[in-house]
């Protein structure tokens, strides 16, 4: 305290010790009223100083929820345009299948309308070696039948 007076004016406490004052109580009424304003002065502008940042940090605030409000009612939109997307994708690789699979169906009828052919044509060359043929495989057949 006794530095604090050393440092007075003769109004009373300089406007550093202002503050320090005031909140003691001793040194700001000795020196008189014009100490004590001073003090309060001095703490309303540390408190505006700290409210300055709690506004800042207030509004920063609400701007990231605004934010977080505005992209979170653009997800809706965002799932109907990716779900059509989807399903017109899924739709084209369904009708690709249904190519390929027909496709793959007329190759097959082909091969095997060819390959009838070939049969018939080897045994109408080849008929006794062609019947023995199909006794054999009757027999195995039969056989195979009876043992399941």
């Amino acid at each position: 305290m006794a530095e604090m007076n050393k440092n007075a004016g003769p109004g009373g406490n300089t406007g550093g010790n202002a503050g320090a004052s005031a909140n003691k109580g001793t040194a700001g009424q000795s020196g008189g009223q014009p100490g004590h304003q001073g003090g309060s002065q001095g703490g309303n502008q540390g408190a505006q100083g700290g409210g300055g940042i709690m506004d800042t940090v207030r509004d920063q605030a609400q701007g990231l929820m605004n934010r977080a409000g505005d992209i979170a009612g653009q997800v809706p939109d965002k799932a109907r345009e990716w779900a059509g997307d989807a399903y017109d994708a899924v739709r084209g690789a369904g009708g690709n299948a249904q190519r390929w699979a027909g496709d793959a169906y007329d190759m097959a009828a082909d091969r095997v309308g060819d390959f009838g052919k070939e049969v018939t044509s080897l045994v109408r060359k080849h008929p006794i070696p062609a019947l023995l043929i199909g006794f054999g495989v009757g027999l195995l057949l039969g056989r195979t039948a009876r043992m399941v």
